[in-house]
């Protein structure tokens, strides 16, 4: 909430509150899990800010995900950085903004938002099975679907995420959030 000043035609002037949407939500999950379509679906609902992590990726690592080679977490570092800073910059700013990444381990989740507020993480989950489907399905994307077993195995699940089933289409995950954080 910020205050201002505003002059009426009649030359009074008058206080004003004005309430920014002020929080960033992290849409997460392993691969196939619907983060992009559904974050971006959020952002433009909501009048946000988008950003894709995908989008932060160096081409290296891009590389190794296309060959069927997890990541390691010297590879996520300088990836996570960045997008901290892209956090930072939407409080900074005082808009609100829409996320997507993996953020499969609670230590990368620390880099993302450790201490950061207010920060929200909404966790796309589902039956591999499902998420299995989808990959065989996606075209025209880097990440090797081979790497589904290996997100899964390390996806330490979040306490603190508000759970959305894959089963649900877009726009009922979305309607979910939207009741969760009340927006």
């Amino acid at each position: 909430m910020h205050r201002g000043y505003l002059r009426s035609s009649e030359g009074l002037t008058l206080e004003a509150v004005f309430f920014t949407a002020e929080m960033v939500i992290i849409v997460m999950g392993v691969t196939g899990s619907g983060k992009t379509t559904v974050g971006r679906r959020l952002a433009e609902l909501l009048g946000w800010r988008f950003h894709d992590a995908d989008d932060f990726h160096p081409a290296g690592n891009k590389a190794k995900m296309h060959a069927g080679i997890p990541l390691t977490d010297e590879d996520r570092w300088p990836w996570l950085r960045a997008l901290r800073a892209v956090i930072e910059q939407a409080l900074a700013d005082h808009v609100g903004a829409v996320v997507t990444c993996s953020a499969l381990k609670r230590a990368y989740r620390d880099v993302l938002a450790g201490g950061l507020s207010p920060v929200r993480y909404v966790h796309l989950t589902g039956d591999p099975k499902v998420l299995a489907a989808r990959l065989a399905g996606r075209r025209g994307h880097f990440m090797n679907p081979a790497l589904l077993d290996s997100q899964i195995a390390t996806l330490e699940i979040p306490s603190d995420a508000i759970d959305v089933d894959v089963a649900l289409t877009p726009d009922q995950q979305v309607a979910a959030i939207r009741q969760a954080l009340e927006l």
